[in-house]
């Protein structure tokens, strides 16, 4: 092994480490990688910044653009909702639910789809009285499994296509991902249909939702208890009356900002306190009225919640919100806009310790508080996805729903047909968005998941610099040893398990980076055509569903379905193996080797 063939796997093993420990934010992971490598001197100066403006990176861009604007047109929200209508039984709800999960995402982006189709399936469980948690996931896997189908419908078959074309001199097209990619997704999506969501945990299944809905309903909130409430002068004990009677739990008591031992019982209730209830929302609004309390901190009045203009709203935080790792007070949402965040419900969990500041994490579900004119603003601003209401909070073009996708659709047979090259037809599209004010020009550098592409840009290099160095070489020649004497059929299964592993615990762009040059080393080892080991590493990087860290639909549903770490290779283990079986056959059939 050379030095610098050392250095790189170092870089390497540093990412993996760090992704799987979570602490720090994977797109500032790979960045320090990249750093690094610069300073050692493995990646060349003037390579430097090549992966920001690779091919692939500025079409994940565009294709985030572009779904944007396609949920501005609301003809998807319009299609699910008339959908869910006639999805009776929890079976045929999840196959529907699943079914244009999988379609969406073929032509949008897959976390786009979900943050489409999420509020549509919750409220779809309220009406149906079911628990979130057994369609949320499945859902989650749909929409996975849809970004398979075509070029655009996710980012490694996007890394793949480019790595093809410059390594071979031709990429995939549209539609080459299709034959294998479609069946995948279809039965993927029959899976989790009839057998996936019933190897849940039988707490996820045996949820009341009409008591606890998706263990988020039910939130800790400060309660400032103002000079004329009646609580002043009382012990917290002499409530418990006044609080069963309005479905309310007073679990403590805080007092010049230091939290009063236990549930402070005993302590007798002054003004300016803050009284720490647990409470479903409609609860919290009577005790507030019967106590005379309101919800603001000390010295901010943001009104009573029964003012038309003040309203809840719930939203799941994504992996790399503007939130994520921080505190609602260090954002200071209520100073600047007058929202206050009442409850935060992690994995099923309420937090009793002060909830302003208590650090957000991806997949955790708000509650926030404020003007209805404004929530709508302060979620997109902290990058969180509103659970239900949605249609109340932006202004959804519906009228301009046909032109939005026609103009989508045109662009994408221009594309197929080679008449334009995919990034300039997609830039077309987004451009005709902004005229047609389709999608507002502020919301255009809004649209794009930054940390995706700063995590592109850092780890291209670093990919070709691992293949320049040999490092690709050395570890196809590990994976070829270890099927060495079997047929190429076994090293490709093996490749995909590999992949599939490594996409469960790292991100699936990364995942596809790596991969792919190790892909087109060992079909040049076996000297068999690259296409299908090519095609397998697109295949494995994007299904990644043992665990919520693998992909971030997969830790969009973990708060709202109150699942647990845990809980997902239940359900992921056998679709992986699924589609190993499936896919492995079907690749070899379209691909030949």
């Amino acid at each position: 092994m050379t030095t610098d063939q050392a250095i790189l796997f170092t870089l390497l093993f540093f990412v993996f480490a760090m992704l799987i420990w979570g602490r720090l934010r994977y797109d500032l992971v790979a960045f320090m990688a990249l750093t690094a490598a610069l300073i050692l001197g493995v990646v060349p100066k003037d390579q430097a910044f090549s992966g920001f403006g690779h091919p692939a990176t500025i079409i994940i861009a565009l294709v985030l653009i572009v779904s944007k604007g396609l949920s501005n047109s609301g003809v998807i929200e319009l299609v699910a909702k008339q959908v869910s209508r006639f999805s009776q039984s929890l079976q045929t709800h999840i196959a529907a639910m699943a079914g244009i999960a999988a379609g969406l995402s073929a032509v949008m982006n897959n976390v786009a789809a979900l943050a489409l189709l999420m509020p549509v399936d919750i409220q779809a469980a309220i009406k149906a009285k079911r628990s979130p948690a057994l369609t949320l996931m499945p859902l989650s896997f749909a929409t996975i499994l849809g970004g398979l189908i075509t070029l655009i419908g996710t980012p490694p078959n996007i890394i793949i296509a480019e790595f093809r074309q410059q390594a071979l001199g031709q990429g995939f097209s549209m539609f080459d991902f299709a034959p294998v990619g479609l069946v995948c997704a279809v039965v993927g999506v029959l899976f989790v249909a009839i057998i996936g969501w019933r190897l849940l945990p039988a707490e996820c299944r045996e949820q009341n939702c009409t008591q606890n809905l998706f263990d988020v309903s039910e939130y800790v909130a400060e309660l400032h208890v103002p000079e004329d409430s009646p609580a002043v002068g009382q012990r917290v004990r002499d409530l418990d009356a006044v609080a069963e009677d309005n479905d309310v739990a007073i679990v403590g008591l805080i007092r010049r900002g230091k939290r009063m031992p236990g549930q402070a019982r005993l302590v007798e209730i002054s003004a300016g306190d803050i009284l720490v209830v647990e409470a479903i929302p409609e609860a919290m609004d009577k005790i507030v009225g019967v106590l005379k309390l309101d919800y603001s901190a000390k010295g901010f009045d943001t009104g009573p919640l029964s003012s038309d203009d003040m309203s809840l709203l719930e939203v799941v935080v994504p992996g790399g919100a503007r939130i994520e790792g921080r505190s609602a007070s260090s954002l200071r949402i209520q100073y600047r806009y007058g929202v206050t965040l009442l409850g935060v419900s992690r994995e099923g969990r309420q937090f009793r310790e002060r909830v302003r500041h208590l650090e957000i994490r991806a997949g955790d579900v708000l509650l926030l508080f404020g003007p209805r004119n404004v929530l709508g603003e302060i979620s997109s601003w902290l990058g969180a996805l509103p659970l239900a209401g949605a249609e109340n909070l932006s202004v959804t073009k519906r009228h301009k729903a046909w032109l939005a996708a026609g103009l989508f659709a045109a662009a994408i047979l221009l594309a197929s047909a080679g008449v334009l090259y995919l990034p300039v037809a997609l830039a077309i599209v987004v451009a005709a968005y902004v005229l047609l004010n389709i999608l507002p020009a502020r919301q255009v550098y809004d649209s794009i998941e930054w940390p995706v592409i700063v995590l592109l840009g850092s780890m291209i290099p670093l990919g070709v610099a691992l293949e320049a160095s040999g490092g690709t070489a050395l570890i196809a020649d590990g994976i070829t040893g270890l099927a060495e004497g079997y047929s190429p059929v076994v090293v490709l299964t093996l490749l995909m398990v590999v992949t599939m592993t490594l996409s469960d615990v790292m991100n699936n762009t990364a995942t596809a980076v790596i991969a792919a040059p190790i892909a087109l080393d060992i079909a040049h080892r076996l000297q068999v055509n690259p296409d299908p080991f090519l095609m397998a590493v697109a295949v494995a990087a994007s299904c990644a569903f043992l665990t919520p860290i693998g992909h971030k639909n997969n830790t969009l549903v973990m708060g709202p379905g109150g699942y647990r770490f845990g809980d997902y290779w239940r359900m992921g283990l056998p679709l992986e193996v699924l589609i190993i079986v499936v896919s492995i056959p079907m690749i070899v059939w379209v691909w030949p080797l």
